[in-house]
């Protein structure tokens, strides 16, 4: 799997792209076929910090997260558990939708 990481107008500290690492590791657990994530972070003349991530699976299938707060570690936790939540939707669809054809008419 490919980690891309990436600032704008923002230092990235060790312990912040580590706690993204650790988070983000834990996404193909709900969606098998993701073969990159990348995550942006964006500080502009405000205090907001913009987290934006972004997961690539097979088949062309992109998943996209933004969360905007002042604190980078509380957005990256609240983005990757959206993330979560779309892939989670995303397997059980695709799991639920496999096997509609199957029934016969009574």
């Amino acid at each position: 799997m490919l980690f891309t990481i990436s600032s704008k107008h923002v230092e990235i500290t060790e312990a912040l792209r580590n706690h993204i690492q650790n988070k983000t590791s834990k996404l193909p657990k709900y969606y098998n076929s993701i073969n990159q994530i990348e995550v942006v972070i964006d500080g502009g003349p405000s205090s907001n910090i913009n987290i934006e991530i972004i997961a690539r699976a097979e088949h062309s299938r992109v998943f996209v997260v933004t969360e905007i707060g002042d604190d980078a570690y509380k957005c990256i936790d609240i983005a990757v558990h959206k993330l979560e939540n779309q892939l989670r939707r995303k397997k059980g669809r695709e799991r639920d939708n496999k096997h509609k054809g199957a029934q016969k008419p009574v």
